[in-house]
Order: structure tokens, then sequence, then C-alpha cells
């Protein structure tokens, strides 16, 4: 199915996995927004696609529900309709034991993973039931199917909360023709890995997923019939051992 003339809102968009799928959406035809709390990024990556339509850019923070409210309403505005939302806003801390992550990181943990998907979600939704149309894809991790001590308890904890607000929305909202993605990519270079307790190597870095990697995944699903529905996919390095 083309993408010419669809859009789509990305947040996260400005680095990482959210930038290389609104990259990847652009060059499909796509109309995209690309949100974040840094416009500085988000106009960077914006400025890597010099096709047409451009990406354009906006500022939220997915925390705050007056932010993510304006950014919605902004886009649908802005498009005349918001086909496609890619949630892609997400976080880590560097210390991830019980005995080292304090409440307050905890609390941070909870409200950007999964709190402002939510809040997300709250926002577009019926946008998408209004037209009985609409994709959204909630980028999630392998953390939140797996527990480990590498994504540690606040970043797993959240996690597990998108995968079960992703089925329980996607579950209500079908028969409205809106379909709910959970995709989980396992280890990615990111900037996320900045925030690692053990600095990663570049050889490491060479042999696990790069952002474009799971852009592909996002951009198969966004490619798919309205009938067809991938309720969750797992992605990850074939070095990545998942048990």
């Amino acid at each position: 199915m083309t993408l010419a003339g669809k859009t789509a809102v990305v947040t996260g968009g400005g680095t990482g996995i959210g930038a290389a799928i609104a990259l990847a959406l652009a060059a499909e035809g796509c109309r995209v927004a690309i949100a974040g709390r840094r416009l500085e990024k988000l106009r960077e990556t914006a400025t890597k696609f010099s096709g047409s339509p451009t990406i354009e850019s906006h500022e939220v923070d997915v925390t705050d529900r007056t932010s993510v409210q304006g950014l919605f309403r902004w886009a649908n505005e802005r498009f005349g309709k918001i086909d496609m939302a890619m949630l892609c806003a997400g976080a880590n801390i560097r210390h991830r034991l019980m005995s080292e992550t304090t409440p307050e990181e905890w609390d941070d943990l909870l409200a950007i993973n999964a709190t402002g998907a939510y809040n997300c979600l709250h926002a577009v939704v019926p946008i998408m039931r209004e037209r009985r149309d609409g994709l959204i894809v909630l980028v999630s991790s392998v953390a939140g199917k797996r527990a480990s001590r590498l994504g540690g308890i606040g970043y797993n904890a959240a996690k597990f909360a998108l995968g079960a607000l992703g089925t329980s929305i996607a579950n209500e909202e079908g028969k409205n023709g809106i379909r709910v993605t959970t995709l989980c990519p396992g280890e990615v270079d990111t900037p996320i890995l900045e925030n690692r307790p053990v600095p990663v190597t570049d050889e490491h870095r060479a042999c696990i997923l790069q952002p474009e990697d799971v852009a592909a995944v996002a951009l198969m699903i966004a490619k798919l019939p309205p009938r067809a529905h991938v309720q969750e996919l797992v992605i990850k390095p074939t070095v990545q051992e998942y048990v």
C-alpha cells in the first residue's frame, strides 16, 4: 500500500528510532511531523530529508498533557487528518537496580515511557475514531517482554505497562478501524545507550540493531492494508539472546 499523501506524527522524532522512522515515512511520500523536547534536534533531523513535502517540527513534552493535546490538535489542523502516530519517546537512567533507583527516577521513567504514551493515545485516538481509521505504533522494548537487569526496574516496568496499554486499546478500538502495534526492539544503537551503567564499545554498537532496521519494520507495518493488524512484533540483534 502506498503511503503517498498519508500523514504521520512521530514523537521522539529528533533522534534514534523516531528520527529513522520519520525519514523513512517521508521518503515514501508521507507528510510527517516530528515532535520532541529539543527543537534544534528536530530541525536537524528535518533537514536530512530534502524531498517534498518537507518534514515539519513541533515541540512537545509527552509528560505534559496540555503540551501533548496541543501537538495533536496542531497536527490535525495542519494536515487535515492524522493517519499514523509513531510513539517513540523514551528514556532510561544510568542507575537501574532497586538499590540504586530513587523514587524520583522511578516517577520520571514511568512518566516518560508509559504515561507519556497514554497522553498521546488520549489525544490521538478520538481523532482517529472520528474517521474510523488510523495506525498507532508504540515503540516498546524486549524489556517489556522479558524483565532483565540490563533494562532496570523502572524501564522494565514502564515497558510492560506500555505493552498492556497497546493491547488494551487495540482490543477496544479495532472495531473503529484503529490498529495499535507494540514494537519491541532489542538493543539498538541510539543515544539511550549513553545512559548504560557500563559504557558500550564501538564493536558492540556495530553488531546490534541500527535505527533504520527498526524503521524498516515500522514501514512494513504502515504499508499493510487496514484489514491486517500486527498486534506485536519483536526484532532483536542476531547476537542478542532472547530468553
